[in-house]
């Protein structure tokens, strides 16, 4: 009986220890994914993203100009339904 008791006692303790290093190697993993970054390089920046420029002479287009508002809705009018629509 002795010797099975002593035995769980070893395998619990090498249970914790395996446990330990998991947790170590997690938190490290986590705080370099997150916390430990490099600044992008400007090379980098304008390699992977293009200057962009707006060109506000469209909007001075003739067709543009043409475009008339439309007036508002008006609110509906007449009978509305049931109160509740899901009572038969």
């Amino acid at each position: 009986m002795a010797i099975i008791f002593q035995e769980q006692v070893k395998r619990q303790r090498n249970l914790i220890y395996v446990f330990i290093a998991l947790a170590l190697l997690s938190a490290f993993i986590i705080f370099f994914a997150f916390y430990v970054r490099k600044e992008p390089s400007e090379e980098l920046i304008s390699r992977r993203f293009k200057k962009v420029k707006i060109d506000f002479e469209v909007l001075k287009s003739p067709l543009l100009e043409q475009l008339q508002l439309t007036e508002k809705t008006p609110l509906f009018e007449g009978e509305i339904g049931r109160d509740n629509p899901f009572v038969p």
